[in-house]
């Protein structure tokens, strides 16, 4: 934020999201759901719903929120607008309340990519006040988006033929990738099986650093502090945890608390991080042959208020798209290309190399500008 106003960026809000980032819907906000601008019987995504909002409805030109296994991503994709995930370490995770550590990073929300492009330039960089974000200098990226080059193109049949994925969402990015073909890129498939992994590992290590990172929320030094009347300290704690979160942080800290426990570390814990590895090193792998890997960012679209709050499984299960960026660290971007029969908005999601913004925007500008000569 520093960095934002010292280029005279005017601030003109704080945002809604799922508490603590917690959340496909921002339905579990305290202050109430955030509704989606173009159907407000619809849900906006989450966790940085409100933020994706704000620029859906015109309010800003630019916002913020965090992005730690699609929480910009997924938002951007239901409302309509740009969604950008820097590479991890990319931009100072400072001031962040951490949800997950390793996975968390700052997002921008925006319209036009040259927007985007010149706030990731302003934010990024090195910071003192966290020593995982990137020493690595920054480059111009607002005065480097043309660009003639014919990209390769990466693609997994088991995300686009995927079991849960909307056929007209499928359909419509295959038509997609047959257009790049015509204008001379190339597109290939990848085989990518570890699809089905992404998820369970993500959500196994997740929820074990949100266990970690929210223990601090005790009522003695940070958080909520129940007023009433307590015999001990134990007692206090429990009515205090049990006040100051809500359903589905409790359900994630429960489940965080459950996979690091001592029976069941090695059985869940240590082989998530086993599935990670194989996730990192079969994704830098394709990156090395190609300058992007194309998917969805959602598998449906913006879907109706409370369709699916009584399901937690089936709304973990749809982040299955955006979560890879997030176990890799790799950069990722959802632009608002197609429209749905159901007249809701759907995107493309292009994910690139760490550190490989600037072509990841070239690539986005690109498709931006095509999408509007049609």
């Amino acid at each position: 934020m520093d960095k934002l106003l010292a280029e005279e960026a005017i601030i003109i809000g704080s945002l809604n999201c799922d508490e603590f980032a917690m959340g496909s819907t921002n339905e579990n906000s305290a202050y109430g759901k955030v509704l989606n601008a173009l159907d407000e019987t619809r849900v906006s995504g989450g966790s940085s719903g409100g933020s994706a909002v704000a620029v859906q409805a015109g309010l800003c030109m630019l916002s913020l929120g965090s992005d730690t296994g699609g929480s910009v991503r997924q938002p951007a994709d239901f409302c309509g607008i740009i969604g950008l995930k820097p590479t991890y370490g990319r931009i100072s995770r400072y001031g962040l309340i951490a949800y997950a550590s390793s996975f968390d990073q700052i997002g921008i929300f925006g319209n036009p990519v040259a927007d985007v492009a010149l706030a990731l330039e302003v934010m990024a960089g090195a910071d003192d006040y966290d020593s995982t974000a990137s020493q690595k200098e920054v480059p111009a990226y607002s005065s480097m988006l043309k660009t003639n080059k014919k990209f390769r193109f990466a693609y997994f049949d088991q995300a686009l033929d995927h079991p849960s994925l909307d056929k007209e969402i499928s359909t419509a990015i295959k038509k997609q990738m047959e257009e790049l073909r015509q204008q001379g890129h190339r597109v290939d498939v990848a085989d990518f099986d570890l699809m089905d992994f992404v998820v369970p590992a993500y959500y196994v290590l997740t929820t074990a650093e949100a266990a970690s990172n929210l223990s601090r929320y005790d009522g003695v030094r940070y958080g909520y502090r129940t007023p009433e009347p307590v015999a001990d300290l134990t007692e206090f704690y429990k009515k205090t945890r049990s006040a100051g979160f809500g359903k589905e942080v409790k359900r994630r800290i429960m489940l965080g608390t459950f996979v690091l426990s001592a029976g069941y570390y090695d059985a869940y814990f240590t082989r998530a991080q086993k599935v990670r590895k194989l996730v990192c090193n079969r994704t830098d792998a394709i990156l090395k042959d190609y300058d992007f890997i194309i998917m969805p960012a959602s598998p449906v679209t913006a879907f109706k208020m409370g369709e699916k709050t009584k399901d937690p499984i089936a709304m973990y299960l749809a982040d299955i798209y955006t979560v890879i960026a997030n176990l890799t660290g790799c950069p990722a971007v959802s632009l608002p290309l197609f429209q749905h029969s159901n007249g809701m908005p759907f995107g493309l999601q292009v994910m690139a190399a760490r550190f490989n913004e600037v072509s990841l925007l070239q690539v986005a500008d690109t498709l931006m500008q095509q999408k509007k000569r049609v």
